[in-house]
């Protein structure tokens, strides 16, 4: 499997530069089915002139998050700026990208009014390649090795440390690949000052670097490493127009760079929705039976099977929720999770199954609906083209990833994909997959609870708030940066921004955390609230849809109101932006109270009645005093 050309996407139409030029500009998911394509450096060309075109119509699809790039690097960068923009689209990304001069990115990151720092980027990708480092003379000696590392790492730190100080943009930084030949052969690896040595002891120290400095990481050394560093390296073409890799390879860096902004800003999958005959087994449970399937060991097409289930199941062990959608008797389709005794999935590990004869995409809805997450939060892992095809038609926000007919590639294939980059991974996310599965259980409770009082009751619900702190702050900037639908005002705030609010004495903050029966929800709201004399903004209000009808909405409005009289507050004024993704919370203000003031909702606290509400509450002290 070349990787470098994006198998997981289906191949482009034949009239593919047509449908870019016919695009409507405000038609975003005719773009993004553009991008959903394995796109050469052509053709990614040709769709970022719909971008462009986009960008100049002033009214581009408001379903597309606007993000603007700084590109900064030591060679040639502006060849990625098309393929950057394209691929982005892929990821629901409307990339505005300003590119520093050629091999001036310290001048630009330290110089207060270049035309980086004045354009405000939200991303400074530094695009460094491997002719950063300058390889000394002696290839055995510790001491210049270690002066080579330390002199690119200083340079490095000064170009991120420019960048936080005068445009306060997070920083992208990029492992370097590997040289594709030894200078000595097998003793490379031990030669102190050998290219190798040096690359190793750099990207080391760049992924320290990145964690005192809050930086992504780009991992081209992977990248590199994935696709053979001799298919990565082109030195002809450094020498002729200082790229830093291969052409071929353009493709491949651009999705990879998309996918991590695209994780950043709350883009990445959150359910890999699983088919089952010839998908996690081989053959069909309805015809074969449970004894005739081919799963397991002392197997070729059984083995691959199982390499696919542990594949899913290390995704689900990192917050990946899983479904199941097959065309099958329930019954049936259960029988293997209960009686196989080489399956390793059990029906535990799933948190909607859906099995019956309806179309898969009927049956996505229905999965999405249930698990409260948007469309394009799902995979679906099918080995059906079919099936593929008719998903793809019908939701195309579904990601539908091609699959070979070798069952051995399924698993390579789902995870080259990328559709679960993160940026982080917090406690919550780790719990993700029990968490849904909880909710699918609590929705059981509720179809069999006609009276809502006795099925909230029943939950025994727990919510406790605390203002912004230092432990829970990775997850407050990455509920910040991911919810879309219930969110307010959509609001983006990075770490810094979140590190700054929890001083500020004109800032009130909320981290709501849930309990319940079936488990611990986590964090599962964010509120920011911004002093004006007697007045409290809400700034922020976003919750996670999945403990949506259960109160909570209205146990935090109780919460805010009451520390906003404690600090004398007589007004709460909200505000709901429409995002094109948040449609759900239009009427959220009106539904607790507020009145229309405007553009604005407003809500008096004079005489405020606390709602009644069904859960115990934790509210230690106010959130912040003076």
């Amino acid at each position: 499997m070349s990787v470098f050309h994006l198998p997981w996407l289906p191949e482009p139409p034949p009239d593919f530069r047509k449908r870019c030029r016919s695009t409507s500009t405000d038609d975003a998911v005719g773009l993004r089915a553009l991008a959903n394509h394995a796109l050469n450096e052509n053709q990614l060309n040709a769709l970022a002139k719909t971008v462009d075109r986009c960008q100049e119509a002033g009214s581009p699809a408001k379903e597309l998050i606007p993000l603007r790039l700084a590109l900064l690097g030591n060679g040639t960068t502006s060849f990625m700026v098309a393929a950057l923009k394209a691929s982005a689209l892929r990821y629901g990304l409307l990339l505005e990208i300003t590119e520093a001069p050629y091999d001036m990115a310290f001048q630009t990151a330290i110089d207060p009014v270049s035309e980086i720092n004045r354009a405000d980027p939200e991303f400074a990708l530094i695009a460094f390649d491997q002719n950063l480092l300058k390889w000394p003379n002696d290839a055995s000696s510790a001491s210049e090795a270690a002066t080579t590392v330390d002199t690119a790492i200083a340079h490095l730190e000064a170009i991120v440390t420019g960048i936080a100080e005068n445009c306060s943009a997070s920083t992208i930084v990029q492992t370097l690949p590997g040289p594709h030949v030894n200078l000595i052969g097998n003793l490379d690896a031990r030669l102190p000052a050998s290219p190798r040595s040096i690359t190793q002891n750099f990207n080391q120290r760049l992924l320290e670097l990145a964690d005192q400095t809050e930086s992504l990481v780009l991992d081209v050394a992977t990248m590199s490493e994935t696709v053979g560093l001799d298919t990565w390296h082109d030195p002809m073409l450094w020498n002729m127009a200082k790229v830093g890799f291969a052409p071929a390879m353009l493709p491949y860096y651009a999705d990879h760079v998309a996918r991590l902004l695209g994780a950043a800003k709350g883009r990445s999958r959150k359910c890999l929705v699983l088919d089952l005959d010839n998908t996690l087994w081989g053959g069909v449970i309805g015809d074969d039976g449970l004894d005739g399937i081919l799963l397991g060991q002392g197997d070729p097409t059984g083995e691959a099977h199982l390499e696919i289930q542990k594949t899913v199941l290390r995704l689900r062990t990192l917050g990946v929720v899983l479904a199941v959608s097959s065309k099958n008797e329930d019954a049936t389709a259960r029988l293997p999770f209960q009686k196989h005794p080489d399956m390793l999935l059990k029906e535990s590990d799933i948190a909607v199954f859906q099995a019956n004869w309806q179309d898969k995409a009927s049956n996505l809805e229905a999965i999405a609906s249930t698990l409260a997450l948007g469309l394009d939060s799902l995979v679906l892992l099918d080995d059906n083209p079919a099936e593929r095809a008719q998903v793809r038609s019908a939701l195309p926000q579904v990601a539908v990833p091609e699959l070979p007919q070798d069952p051995s590639s399924f698993a390579p294939t789902l995870l080259a994909a990328g559709y679960f980059e993160t940026v982080s991974v917090s406690t919550e996310d780790l719990l993700r997959a029990d968490d849904y599965g909880a909710r699918a259980k609590r929705i059981e409770l509720q179809q069999s609870t006609r009276d809502l009082t006795s099925f909230l009751k029943s939950l025994e619900m727990e919510i406790s708030f605390a203002p912004f702190d230092t432990v829970g702050r990775p997850r407050i900037v990455q509920l910040i940066n991911k919810s879309n639908q219930f969110n307010l005002t959509t609001q983006r705030y990075a770490t810094t921004d979140i590190a700054k609010m929890e001083d500020d004495p004109l800032i009130h903050t909320l981290q709501v955390r849930l309990r319940d029966r079936f488990g611990d929800n986590g964090m599962i709201c964010v509120v920011i609230c911004r002093e004006r004399l007697d007045i409290w903004e809400i700034d922020t209000w976003l919750m996670s849809c999945r403990v949506l009808g259960r109160g909570v909405e209205q146990a935090v409005l109780n919460e805010i109101a009451r520390q906003a009289g404690e600090h004398g507050a007589t007004e709460l004024l909200g505000q709901y932006i429409p995002s094109g993704r948040n449609e759900l919370v239009r009427d959220h203000y009106e539904k607790l109270g507020f009145e229309a003031s405007g553009d604005a909702w407003r809500l008096s606290l004079e005489g405020y009645s606390p709602a009644a509400i069904q859960m115990n509450i934790d509210h230690p002290a106010p959130l912040k005093i003076g």
